[in-house]
């Protein structure tokens, strides 16, 4: 058997033993075991000397591949960061949204102490990323059809004239939602695509 993974184990070292526990059943012990004494010892009390004993213990199951390592020919990567202001009523929900989200959070804080709270602070960031990617995305709000949507909107300007190039992209989004909103678009734009997404078939 073989697990291939992208970066799940830098989330939380639940992931490490889910993997594990799939690919050598009872190597870390079963889940209660491993959170009792690797898990809650490594992530909450911070002991450096046991998570070298499990990196020890775990090295000689995994390979880490490497660009630097296995195609040194590559030239560095070279990063553009394109900066897309929010304008008109995006911008105006995005500040709805955070001021909504403050409150809740100074509201939770109030009873709980950070870490009790720290549902609440994420599912305040993640509306506020929502809205940033695309106002349609936030859950619970009907957005306005002439509402702005930035991102998209500089897709449009950017992706056309690529493809002219030759150029192949790839875009990359946590949310499904959006790939599938990026989609629609390319579709009116006539550009080919493919989409590769948890629901696509194997």
């Amino acid at each position: 058997s073989l697990c291939l993974s992208g970066t799940p184990m830098e989330n939380h070292l639940g992931e490490l033993w889910a993997q594990f526990d799939w690919l050598m059943p009872g190597f870390l012990g079963d889940a209660r075991h491993f959170a009792t004494n690797w898990r809650k010892p490594i992530e909450e009390n911070g002991e450096t000397l046991r998570a070298a004993l499990l990196a020890q213990r775990v090295r000689p199951f995994i390979l880490r591949r490497r660009k630097q390592d296995v195609a040194s020919e590559l030239p560095p990567r070279t990063e553009v960061i394109q900066v897309v202001q929010l304008q008109g009523q995006q911008r105006e929900l995005y500040e709805s949204v955070r001021v909504a989200a403050d409150k809740q959070v100074r509201r939770v804080l109030q009873r709980q102490d950070f870490k009790g709270a720290q549902i609440s602070i994420l599912d305040a960031l993640l509306k506020l990323r929502q809205v940033c990617c695309d106002p349609h995305l936030l859950k619970g709000r009907q957005a306005n059809p002439s509402m702005e949507r930035a991102k998209l909107e500089r897709l449009a300007d950017m992706l056309p004239a690529l493809v002219e190039e030759g150029r192949r992209v790839l875009v990359f989004s946590q949310f499904t939602e959006f790939l599938d909103l990026i989609a629609d678009q390319s579709r009116a734009l006539n550009l080919p695509f493919l989409s590769l997404t948890g629901k696509t078939p194997t």
